[in-house]
């Protein structure tokens, strides 16, 4: 009888009100996607499954900043920051102590608690000093900024925290893939069919979890919090902690954003933190609908597959399209141009339903 009760309680957050796509057509296409998905190393070549290693890594990082933005209203610029700290804590970590016994697990799971307890006390500081608006995001750009132009100048031989050298703008290279211990030896995940089905699986596992988390009755406060602050205040939250707690869990997706990636490539640089690179979050998340984790999710693919290819046909015009993109977004679908889509079409559907019956 709990077995089941607990089986109906989680049917029921998954498909809550504050996660577009619900039902038996939603979660079959959930399943045919997901099928296809894992069939799709047989097809591919290597090259081309590592790439898709490199998107997924950076979804986390989108979902965690839909979290905090989409659901919370809070417009954090510094997920590049946590990104950073936890891909430099992995390089650290692995670096000296090595890859056996899956000590890369442990570097990992290390990093992204350095990266979550950075963002717990720095939102202290924010959220607890009534910091909100343009003025928090100023401030979280400001962190970013400042430890991107420290690292870039921890190039000389002081800068050394064991036999790990930070090597200044040049970044770190040379850490050890993640690995897997297991039995006659561990599983090394290099950046290919082993790595991309461990992404996957952390995928489709956070964003499971985060729809449980945004339609439980946390992410219902959450969503109250952004409508109206100082009515959720008035009805008796303190809506310090639930932004506190929502920011700290979008940073240690963020966090774990920079692990996968360092693993991936084995280096990491200061520019994973610089301007650039803390704005294309922002542009991921309003186009594909930042106050939703499914059209978060595809509209980051969509939008990292572009700037990719713009990357390597039209270096010189891939930011201008990412900028134009998200101005065109907040003048047509400020709701996001995926969201705005697949509610037309969800709104198509169910006339043509209501039509039939």
């Amino acid at each position: 009888m709990a077995r089941a009760n607990l089986l109906s309680s989680t049917i029921r957050l998954l498909d809550g009100p504050q996660t577009l796509g619900r039902g038996r057509p939603f979660w079959t296409s959930f399943a045919l996607v997901l099928v296809l998905a894992c069939a799709y190393p047989m097809f591919a070549d290597g090259y081309d499954v590592g790439n898709n290693v490199y998107f997924f890594n950076w979804v986390f990082m989108a979902l965690g900043l839909s979290l905090i933005w989409g659901y919370g209203g809070t417009l954090s610029f510094g997920q590049t920051a946590f990104f950073g700290v936890a891909g430099y804590s992995y390089g650290v970590i692995s670096t000296n102590f090595g890859d056996a016994y899956g000590l890369t697990l442990v570097a990992l799971i290390a990093s992204v608690a350095a990266a979550a307890l950075f963002s717990a006390v720095l939102g202290y500081f924010l959220f607890f000093g009534r910091i909100s608006g343009v003025f928090l995001g100023i401030v979280t750009l400001s962190v970013t900024l400042v430890l991107e132009r420290f690292m870039a100048q921890t190039a000389g031989p002081e800068w050394q925290v064991g036999t790990a050298r930070l090597n200044g703008y040049n970044g770190m290279g040379g850490m050890p893939s993640l690995t897997i211990p297991w039995f006659g030896g561990d599983i090394v995940l290099f950046p290919d069919v082993q790595l991309y089905y461990c992404t996957l699986a952390l995928l489709v596992a956070c964003y499971l979890g985060l729809r449980l988390l945004v339609n439980s009755r946390f992410g219902n406060v959450l969503v109250a919090i952004r409508e109206n602050p100082q009515r959720a205040e008035m009805l008796g939250y303190d809506i310090r902690v639930y932004q506190l707690v929502a920011f700290v869990i979008g940073s240690a997706l963020a966090g774990l954003s920079g692990v996968l990636y360092t693993s991936w490539g084995n280096y990491i640089t200061p520019a994973s933190m610089g301007m650039t690179a803390a704005a294309l979050p922002i542009v991921w998340v309003a186009v594909g609908g930042r106050s939703d984790l499914t059209t978060t999710l595809i509209g980051t693919l969509i939008v990292l597959g572009g700037f990719q290819a713009l990357t390597i046909h039209g270096s010189q015009y891939a930011l201008v399209v990412m900028g134009v993109l998200l101005v065109l977004t907040v003048l047509i679908a400020p709701r996001g141009l995926v969201f705005s889509l697949g509610a037309l079409a969800g709104g198509m559907f169910r006339r043509k339903t209501a039509g039939r019956e």
